[in-house]
């Protein structure tokens, strides 16, 4: 570990690299930017005004340079294939999307209009883009997570809150991209740590009820859980959950940490919105979404619920602390 942060190598190149504020523009041109959710405008709105922030240090200004034209499907994803329709019908010079399923609906609705995917999970196994140096197509921008890699790392910070760790709940959605390789990737490292992996599923709300059953039959001592849109929804349900079995919860995202989980350790969402207004940047100016290399993020933060800690009766160690780069008291 490198300091307060590990740093992974990305696939990008310097195209990417943002330039400095480009101060007043005076282009004349209103661009007409695209927003597809699948959460409500109240819960993106944090995230949208990252990105706005992220294009006014490029040199726009909301209302004289662009307007977002956003449509939610408010937490049904059977309403985004007609949002993005709608964007499409509006001739919006870029598409934004935060999530796969985001993505999905956007690339049925065009062909031509680019898309900018912000935290997309395993775009290349989505079948989104061709790879990440060389997407193809019209879809570019970011992914969430660099490596299957960082569940070794959660299993690591767990160990180090409980050296006598060695029962691990899994609680994963088997539907969600790429998310086999993140089990895969925490039973890799718990053969190195000594720690069994119990694998728990969940597709739907109505499962939780029976997967919290079953991990206090096989006694599991903690938890992971991989961020998908059905977890991400019932992060509260999981930790209140969690608490009634005394389970420590590490997740990737740290909306899980703020309901009630312990610990989370990934990119952060906020700045990968900011990041995204790079992307847009430079397709307005006219780059080649099938050339823009999609990127990874290279930082990561760890985030910490003390007061979480404190209700399972847990003692954090005093260098895991300093290591956060958030505590919640």
């Amino acid at each position: 570990m490198m300091g307060r942060r590990v740093f992974i190598t990305m696939v990008t190149g310097s195209i990417l690299a943002a330039p400095p504020a480009a101060g007043a523009r005076q282009t004349g041109k209103v661009y007409h930017i695209g927003h597809v959710s699948l959460t409500s405008s109240e819960g993106m709105a944090p995230y949208l005004e990252a990105f706005e922030e992220g294009l006014r240090e490029l040199g726009y200004l909301k209302g004289r340079d662009f307007i977002i034209e956003s449509r939610s499907a408010n937490g049904n994803p059977e309403l985004m294939r007609e949002a993005a329709a709608e964007l499409v019908r509006l001739n919006v010079d870029v598409i934004l999307t935060g999530v796969n399923e985001g993505v999905v609906a956007a690339r049925q609705a065009t062909t031509t209009i680019p898309i900018v995917m912000v935290y997309a999970i395993d775009p290349v196994g989505a079948g989104f883009i061709k790879s990440l140096a060389h997407p193809g197509g019209n879809i570019t921008g970011g992914t969430f997570e660099a490596s299957p890699l960082i569940y070794g790392k959660q299993l690591e910070y767990l160990q180090q809150i409980n050296p006598k760790l060695r029962r691990v709940a899994f609680l994963w959605n088997p539907a969600a991209t790429a998310a086999r390789a993140y089990l895969e990737a925490t039973k890799d490292g718990a053969r190195r740590l000594n720690v069994e992996v119990q694998s728990v599923e969940v597709r739907k709300l109505q499962d939780f009820h029976g997967g919290f059953a079953a991990i206090a039959r096989r006694r599991a001592e903690a938890m992971i859980v991989v961020a998908d849109p059905v977890t991400l929804q019932a992060r509260t349900q999981i930790a209140q959950s969690a608490a009634r079995y005394a389970l420590p919860v590490v997740a990737s995202r740290s909306e899980f940490v703020e309901a009630g989980a312990l610990l989370s350790y990934g990119p952060h969402p906020v700045e990968r919105w900011r990041r995204a207004a790079v992307y847009v940047d430079k397709l307005l100016k006219g780059a080649n979404p099938a050339e823009l290399p999609v990127e990874q993020p290279s930082t990561f933060e760890l985030v910490i619920n003390l007061k979480v800690a404190k209700s399972l009766g847990l003692t954090l160690p005093q260098l895991l602390l300093v290591q956060a780069d958030k505590v919640i008291q």
